[in-house]
């Protein structure tokens, strides 16, 4: 659900917290906004911390109304990274109580607050269990890092909220509408209309299923006039049962996440007019259903994808690709940008080259892989950029048409490259770069600012990208 815990920043701290927490050094030196009115150095001592980010001594504190609790916390060596730690755990530590106060540390605050907020985030449909802390005071904190803590936290909440909703309500027409609901200019093609343009792959993809597939156009305009147009693509498959390649049922139980891409987009999109983002942003969601059906398209059939290159599909359940092809290459077309990036769930093989912590990043612009790493190394959606291999694109060759989307045969292997080199093919000669995130698009714990479930993974590099100088 959208985060319900309320940020304020105020001078001090409130009489009437449930909670108060302070924060230490690695050489544990407390910051003592308050009068704590016990031995903070000795108690440190006793418990024999160690100011590790995460790291929390909880002390029982006389009040005038009886006894209260201050949370001594580390920060470790004090960085972004440890200062999101710390704040998760604060936040995690804090669930059920009414309000929390936090001395803030010296750093960036932006990310504490941000990492505070995230780590409250649920999703539960019916009665939620223990409701996080109601609202976190940040005592002594920037106040416009604070509201830029918020609006990245919420950016990714929505997203997070996007891929966790269940299939059976998130239909492509389901997304469509809340992505029109993001306050920026929104164009929508039907089923019909796509057919009628062209979008070959988005109606092959959807044709199985009775919800008809969408393509979702969300497009930002700085109030300055911006010198630079981005456009980025989402893969939006509400639910990916593999089509007539079918998924087996553990692999299913995941797939209505399988728009993590699109929802990035949709999120980040809403959050760039708050942020004053300098940047022109055109936001392409290609969202479809793949399910089997008699109507579903079978292995072998040939597709004609936007543009009019053709694609011998030999596994349905090689779809996202189908989608994201279609926008590519209408993005090249129509769009005239000078940059474009998509994100998607796309391969399982991606998971195994590189786990699930961190994400990939293809490019054919090394300067636009070097901006796109350093995004996400400070906001912590961390990606490793992966090779293009020229020689790999030889197994996406056809006999009968001018791709296949996937590899015939295991010569190459490689999967997650190979699904780069095909989307390559639509993405026109001007600087592009392919976010693979099905290793990260999902959690399977809950455990700093990650919940079971969708991450919105993409959101914080994205927006850090576009709107930092």
């Amino acid at each position: 659900m959208p985060i319900e815990t309320a940020a304020l920043v105020v001078a001090d701290v409130p009489a009437d917290a449930d909670l108060l927490a302070v924060p230490y050094s690695a050489e544990l030196n407390p910051a003592l906004a308050v009068d704590l009115h016990v031995p903070v150095a000795d108690l440190l001592a006793h418990y024999e911390a160690k100011g590790e980010a995460g790291e929390i001594v909880d002390v029982p504190v006389a009040r005038a109304d009886g006894v209260g609790r201050v949370l001594l916390y580390g920060v470790g060596d004090g960085s972004p990274t440890a200062l999101r730690r710390a704040a998760a755990t604060l936040s995690r530590r804090a669930r059920g109580k009414a309000r929390l106060a936090v001395v803030v540390p010296a750093g960036d605050v932006t990310a504490f607050a941000e990492a505070a907020l995230l780590a409250t985030y649920f999703f539960k449909i019916g009665a939620p269990g223990k409701k996080p802390v109601g609202e976190i005071t940040f005592v002594g904190a920037d106040e416009q890092g604070v509201r830029r803590g918020r609006i990245v936290a919420q950016a990714v909440a929505l997203a997070r909220d996007l891929s966790n909703m269940p299939g059976s309500v998130k239909t492509p027409a389901w997304l469509a509408e809340r992505a029109t609901e993001q306050g920026v200019t929104a164009r929508v093609w039907d089923e019909e209309q796509l057919k009628a343009d062209g979008f070959g792959g988005i109606v092959a993809v959807g044709m199985g299923s009775v919800n008809p597939p969408r393509l979702i156009q969300l497009s930002y305009t700085p109030a300055e006039p911006a010198t630079r147009h981005v456009v980025l693509v989402g893969k939006g498959i509400t639910f990916d049962s593999g089509g007539l390649s079918l998924k087996p049922t553990a692999n299913m139980k995941t797939q209505k996440t399988d728009m993590a891409g699109g929802a990035a987009v949709i999120a980040v999109l809403g959050a760039l007019a708050e942020l004053g983002a300098p940047v022109r942003v055109t936001g392409l969601i290609a969202a479809a259903e793949n399910m089997p059906s008699g109507t579903a398209q079978r292995p072998t059939d040939v597709i004609k994808q936007y543009g009019g290159r053709t694609v011998e599909v030999l596994n349905t359940d090689a779809e996202g690709r189908l989608v994201l092809a279609d926008a590519l290459s209408y993005a090249d077309a129509e769009l005239d940008p000078d940059v474009v990036v998509d994100i998607a769930t796309l391969t399982g093989a991606i998971t195994v080259a590189l786990g699930r912590d961190v994400g990939a990043v293809y490019a054919t612009d090394d300067d636009l892989a070097e901006q796109l790493v350093a995004a996400g190394r400070s906001s912590d959606d961390k990606l490793w950029r992966m090779p293009l291999i020229e020689d790999y694109a030889a197994g996406l060759s056809s006999s009968i048409a001018d791709l296949a989307n996937v590899e015939i045969g295991s010569t190459y292997g490689g999967g997650s490259i190979t699904a780069a080199l095909f989307l390559r093919e639509f993405a026109g000669k001007r600087p592009w770069a392919h976010l693979d995130i099905a290793g990260v698009g999902r959690s399977s714990v809950d455990e700093g600012v990650l919940t079971k479930g969708a991450t919105g993974f993409g959101v914080r590099l994205l927006l850090e990208w576009l709107t930092k100088p």
